[in-house]
């Protein structure tokens, strides 16, 4: 049975470009920020998850080339990226309009887990993020181990990069607790999701 040989030289820099390109902000990580500013780190856990869940589905597409087939239809990229921009502006109005820390109880809903789905699977950015780092780098001589070393590895990347981005948010909290403080956070917060949507479907 034939060894399996994978190259571990070229581990460090696929990590390197996926720090740097699924890393940078985007609509999901500025929306994991946002959340987390707005309602809490730890009640947008299911959100931070359901954002994994839809963008480690857009790794498998991309993995799998599904990716090229449906980007390649122009009705099929503009649905995906208009239930995108539709969500976000969505979402950005509930963030600037969400009350302060202090004055939220258990009755404002906190963005869910399927609603993080959506958004990482509708996100135009990780699209565009994933193909490019999944052909920055060969992992091992066969296709298909290729393709499985590179799944493994930015999938822990996701789940890395996007529970960094949520855990960043908890140092805004202080400010939060100030009703007029905390409308101003969330309001810039909000637009910087706006433009960061905007700029990822413009590239």
């Amino acid at each position: 049975m034939p060894q399996v040989a994978i190259r571990w030289g070229a581990l460090a820099p696929l990590v390197l470009t996926s720090l740097a390109i699924m890393g940078s902000p985007g609509p999901a990580t500025m929306s994991l920020v946002a959340v987390g500013s707005a309602y809490g780190v730890w009640r947008c856990v299911p959100y931070l998850v359901g954002i994994i869940i839809g963008s480690t589905l857009v790794l498998l597409a991309v993995a799998t080339g599904m990716t090229a087939t449906l980007l390649a239809v122009p009705a099929v990229s503009s649905v995906v990226f208009g239930i995108a921009v539709a969500y976000i502006l969505w979402l950005a109005y509930h963030i600037a309009t969400a009350p302060s820390l202090k004055q939220q109880d258990a009755r404002v809903a906190a963005p869910s887990l399927a609603s993080g789905a959506l958004l990482g699977l509708a996100n135009p950015k990780a699209w565009i993020a994933m193909s490019a780092v999944f052909a920055s780098a060969d992992l091992a001589a066969t296709a298909a181990t290729d393709a499985a070393a590179k799944i493994l590895v930015l999938t822990v990347m996701i789940i890395v990069i996007n529970a960094a981005w949520l855990g960043a948010s908890a140092t805004l909290a202080p400010l939060l607790r100030h009703p007029g403080k905390a409308r101003v956070v969330n309001t810039l917060l909000a637009g910087a999701l706006i433009i960061a949507t905007a700029l990822a479907v413009l590239e």
